[in-house]
């Protein structure tokens, strides 16, 4: 769906992109992750034909960013880090305003444009003024102008900066129930919009490629550890002790009142765990593999890259 190869973007002597190649497949929500000033915003830009590339090719659908930019604008719905507004109109008057420049036939008009609204959430603010919205309001407004036109592809950048916990969690939900019908790619430099809304992840740190896959594939390639964490409706601290006691576990910690388990990769002791629970009465509530550490694998990968 989306093929980046070889991409490279210079001004003057500074390299923003530097020799970029990825691929995200149809119907996914793929983060683009990094500090800050890791070139980000510069890939999107390149992506929806806002900036030239200085080398390298990209195809959205098939279609050439460069030499077939009008067709790949017609298929992608992008949002700046800075939302394109206009405070002095009303939510519908700016969508109207949107889907006429993105020239949406006028006999289906108003179908995409109360599809859009339904889709964001907008109907309680549809007649109000742009600057008389909440700032994730103004959100909501930028994802509707995006999908006005119907695209295959989202482009976000950094969709959930400025807003505040509640927000947050409401424009996490709304990108998440895009996933399928359309292929989302949004830039971040917070761990948490990773683990919350995507499929998988492109690391990049000062333009180059750091990792790229999965969240499943990235992990285990740096992960050398099985485990699971188990909850337990009736063990004391001397469950750890017998835990550790298992042939093949390395490590027992316990925390918020569940115990993690941990061995060396190629090994399974899921079933040795569960018969000693039952067998100690322990009241088995619940076992689950140890959740992937966004911030281990990030900064593992930023400091020096994983092989993928």
């Amino acid at each position: 769906m989306i093929e980046v190869e070889h991409l490279t973007k210079k001004y003057g002597d500074l390299v923003a992109v530097r020799d970029l190649s990825f691929k995200v497949d149809k119907g996914m929500i793929w983060g683009l992750l990094g500090p800050n000033a890791a070139g980000k915003t510069t890939t999107m830009r390149i992506l929806t034909g806002y900036l030239p590339a200085t080398e390298g090719k990209a195809t959205v659908c098939g279609f050439d960013v460069f030499d077939q930019p009008n067709e790949v604008k017609r298929i992608i719905g992008y949002l700046p880090e800075t939302v394109p507004l206009y405070p002095e109109m009303t939510v519908s008057d700016y969508l109207d305003f949107v889907a006429a420049i993105k020239k949406v036939p006028s006999a289906r008009r108003k179908k995409a444009f109360d599809l859009a609204v339904e889709t964001s959430g907008l109907e309680k603010v549809r007649k109000r003024l742009i600057k008389n919205i909440s700032r994730g309001y103004k959100q909501r407004v930028g994802i509707a102008q995006a999908l006005i036109h119907n695209p295959d592809v989202l482009i976000l950048d950094e969709p959930t900066i400025g807003l505040d916990p509640a927000q947050i969690i409401e424009i996490r939900q709304l990108i998440k129930s895009l996933k399928g019908e359309r292929t989302i790619i949004l830039s971040t430099h917070i761990l948490a919009e990773v683990t919350q809304t995507c499929d998988g992840v492109v690391i990049i740190n000062e333009g180059k490629l750091m990792a790229s896959g999965s969240l499943e594939e990235l992990s285990a390639s740096i992960r050398k550890k099985e485990g699971v964490t188990i909850r337990l409706r009736r063990a004391g601290d001397e469950a750890a002790s017998i835990l550790r006691e298992i042939p093949g576990v390395e490590k027992v910690s316990r925390q918020n009142g569940e115990f993690a388990v941990e061995w060396s990769q190629g090994k399974d002791l899921r079933e040795a765990i569960a018969k000693l629970a039952v067998e100690k009465d322990w009241g088995l509530l619940e076992m689950r593999p140890v959740a992937m550490n966004i911030e281990d694998l990030y900064l593992r990968v930023v400091s020096g890259g994983i092989e993928t």
